[in-house]
């Protein structure tokens, strides 16, 4: 039989590793405004805008859920970047967004 301690201690773990995985998720989608912001592509402003209001929201909430929507188009406007200047989006930025995204949206379940 476990202790009383450590039946208690799970939740806490869980709720850290979700933690760990939304503030990823935060970094990820800064990191990708700052490029998409970078590029300045005149396209983008709205997203760009979106973006940075879900990245705020989230640190006074920690609400994720805009994050992973405008961090989707995000992805998908760099890879369009990416698709005509190759050198201008580095594959780094791409593969961590869609690794945060794909982990927020995993752990949804």
């Amino acid at each position: 039989m476990q202790p009383f301690s450590n039946i208690l201690s799970k939740p806490l773990i869980l709720i850290d590793m979700a933690n760990a995985i939304n503030d990823k998720l935060r970094n990820e989608c800064q990191n990708a405004l700052e490029a998409i912001e970078k590029l300045n592509i005149p396209e983008t402003a709205e997203l760009q805008a979106k973006l940075a209001w879900c990245i705020g929201s989230y640190d006074y909430d920690k609400n994720p859920s805009g994050l992973s929507e405008f961090g989707s188009m995000a992805l998908k406007a760099l890879n369009k970047v990416k698709e005509s200047n190759p050198r201008k989006v580095t594959k780094k930025l791409i593969d961590g967004l869609d690794s945060a995204i794909r982990n927020y949206e995993t752990s949804q379940y």
